[in-house]
């Protein structure tokens, strides 16, 4: 799987104060844990992975860049991850797509179809690996996320910060960041809208200034 637009996405917008452990749920080639860690310079970061040739090349990906000794990416399945564990922030681009919508292509719909990780279950094991100061970033379309704002209401885990994406000022949302915490008691963030690009098809300066630190060309 090449690097997608919503893992820089939720990498760039992902916000915290100073977290020290970081879960990165679905990491594939690595990019939003490498991009963690180089904004939260303290943090160590799990990069769990159910694929092994993707949780390879990440592996791959990680020990070449200059966070290796802060980024561990471990194979296996959230449904099994020891709850023993705690994070700060945790942050998945998860599968969203429905079982009949498959392909023939094997490894792409273990990363896109939810038979592999159901929001449910996402939600249920997150809660338990949350610090109660922690929270869980999420990119998803607009109607699944409603989805996952529901069942994650039943996992006393409520949203607090939300940005909306647009390809551009005319087009519709079309993806959803959103901050999950353990608590009602913080007042959410009135939603933020981003458009990535510009109507000529040039990208907004807004988008190039959150990539900048990252990808060339930005």
């Amino acid at each position: 799987m090449k690097i997608s637009t919503d893992a820089v996405l939720l990498g760039s917008l992902v916000q915290s104060n100073s977290p020290k452990q970081i879960l990165d749920i679905g990491t594939g080639t690595g990019v939003i844990a490498l991009m963690l860690a180089q904004r939260f310079a303290e943090a160590q970061i799990i990069a769990l992975e159910l694929d092994p040739d993707a949780a390879a090349q990440a592996a791959e990906n990680c020990q070449a860049s200059p966070f290796s000794q802060r980024i561990k990416v471990k194979e296996g399945r959230l449904q099994t991850y020891p709850e023993e564990e705690r994070f700060d922030l945790i942050v998945s681009n998860p599968p969203y797509f429905p079982d009949h919508l498959k392909s023939n292509d094997a490894k792409r719909n273990q990363a896109l179809h939810t038979d592999s990780l159901s929001f449910a279950e996402l939600l249920q094991k997150a809660r338990l690996l949350l610090t109660d100061n922690g929270s869980l970033w999420i990119i998803l379309p607009p109607r699944q996320m409603r989805d996952f704002s529901a069942l994650a209401g039943q996992q006393n885990l409520h949203p607090v910060a939300q940005f909306l994406i647009r390809d551009t000022a005319a087009k519709p949302i079309h993806r959803e960041v959103v901050c999950f915490i353990p608590s009602a008691a913080l007042p959410s963030i009135p939603p933020r809208e981003l458009c990535l690009k510009l109507e000529d098809g040039t990208y907004s300066e807004e988008y190039r200034g959150l990539l900048a630190g990252f990808l060339l060309g930005f």
